[in-house]
């Protein structure tokens, strides 16, 4: 951002006489609602600060740092004294006084656009810092940003004469400035998602491709069953020194056996080989469990890269493979056959086969809210609810969920819902339930 782009945005800001609420609503965005009703927001992230406006923007979270509470403090339905870009540098400073019972309260909020040292800085009338966003030792800068010191000025700059045009419309420019910026945005979390996305089913896809087929694990149980038959309907005749022995098998040909060298006997030769052909057919069946179950994830997995690829909004990114979901993976173990996500501060798990559908009712409360597709096969959604109503957004989100997971056709569905104390499970992960509401949801 140029300083004439921030000194016009400081002109624009001056018609607004108060300043209703200030807070942060991301980890590196302030909003300020100026005048009841006008919403702009300070991205003050390092090497790309900028100003923007929006309709709609989602709150990540409440934050109660040191310098959040000062921010809402000093902030707050405090009335505008000035606002400034200082010769010579990228700053805006707004110049609030906060009128009290006791006395007229001067404060200043300081955002500095100085590329990647970019700052928050909450000032008293003596332009001693109060709080800080990033805090700086003397040690690292020549200009120490610390609470209770004075702060520096900094030096002015010589800004290269651009003839730049004059912004007709501040507020279209920055709407404007957000969809060019989100847009950026979405496409690189977008293409970051669905790489991970990938790795993760090429990690499956080896390990399916891996397992050994079950119908040769079969042949080799039924082919050492038939040698083990064959040592016990021929123990007369061999000596217990023998290591071979050729006879006629049920089908009339003639084979010769070798028995396995850890044996002493024929007899215990034969057992020997009734356990292999037992364990061989024991694996061929958990084989194919394992089969089942890995197909099952790597098609949960296409559904999550496909509902990334059509997510539309960054919001609705975000909400796909969290950040705060991988730390917490990393410090619990969770069930596998179980996808989370959150939303609202709420907890929302899909199941992504039968077993994982299982679990779910199994695990959840009798006030969490449970989710199915209307008369139709499909996962099972549980909103952890804490004994709260979820709001119409969460709701939403979960039918989402239930819908883009499943094994149906995009389009629009119906998706009942309803508490978990009235769901009765029958055989596996079928069920019966009663006082249910429904809800409609699309899939891409």
């Amino acid at each position: 951002m140029t300083r004439s782009q921030l000194a016009q945005i400081a002109s624009h800001l001056s018609r607004y006489r108060k300043i209703d609420l200030a807070e942060r609503v991301d980890d590196t965005i302030v909003k300020i609602v100026f005048d009841r009703k006008h919403d702009y927001y300070f991205d003050m992230r390092r090497g790309g600060a900028y100003i923007f406006r929006t309709e709609h923007y989602r709150k990540v979270r409440n934050y109660n740092a040191p310098f959040d509470v000062v921010l809402r403090k000093r902030f707050n339905n405090a009335r505008i004294e000035r606002i400034e870009v200082p010769e010579g540098n990228r700053i805006l400073r707004i110049v609030v006084s906060a009128v009290s019972s006791y006395k007229a309260q001067k404060s200043v909020l300081q955002f500095e656009f100085t590329g990647r040292n970019t700052n928050i800085i909450i000032l008293d009338e003596n332009e001693t810092i109060l709080e800080a966003y990033r805090h700086i030792d003397a040690d690292k800068s020549f200009r120490e940003v610390k609470v209770g010191i004075r702060l520096a000025k900094l030096p002015p700059k010589n800004f290269p004469d651009r003839k730049e045009e004059p912004i007709e419309d501040i507020d279209i420019w920055l709407y404007e400035a957000y969809r060019q910026q989100e847009t950026k945005k979405i496409e690189s979390v977008r293409a970051q998602k669905r790489k991970e996305v990938a790795k993760k089913i090429a990690r499956l896809q080896k390990a399916y491709d891996a397992l050994e087929e079950e119908s040769k694990l079969e042949a080799q149980s039924d082919a050492l069953m038939e040698e083990a038959n064959l040592l016990l309907a021929n123990l007369h005749r061999m000596q217990n020194y023998q290591k071979e022995l050729t006879v006629t098998d049920f089908e009339g040909k003639t084979r010769t056996i070798r028995l396995p060298q850890e044996t002493r006997t024929p007899a215990e030769a034969a057992n020997l080989l009734f356990k292999r052909a037992k364990k061989l057919r024991q694996k061929a069946r958990y084989t194919y469990i394992e089969r089942e179950n890995l197909l099952s994830k790597i098609a949960f997995l296409r559904h999550l890269d496909q509902a990334i690829a059509s997510a539309k909004t960054l919001d609705a990114l975000q909400l796909y493979l969290p950040k705060q979901l991988r730390q917490q993976k990393k410090s619990t173990k969770e069930d596998t056959n179980i996808e989370t996500f959150f939303i609202e501060g709420y907890k929302i798990m899909v199941g992504k086969n039968e077993k994982g559908n299982i679990a779910l009712l199994k695990s959840a409360r009798m006030n969490d809210i449970w989710m199915h597709l209307k008369d139709i096969p499909s996962t099972h959604v549980i909103i952890r609810t804490e004994k709260k109503s979820p709001p119409e957004e969460v709701l939403a989100f979960g039918a989402k969920l239930c819908v883009q997971f499943s094994d149906v056709q995009p389009g629009s569905y119906l998706v009942d819902f309803t508490r978990r104390r009235n769901v009765k499970m029958r055989e596996g992960a079928h069920v019966n339930y009663v006082d249910y509401d429904t809800i409609k949801a699309t899939k891409e």
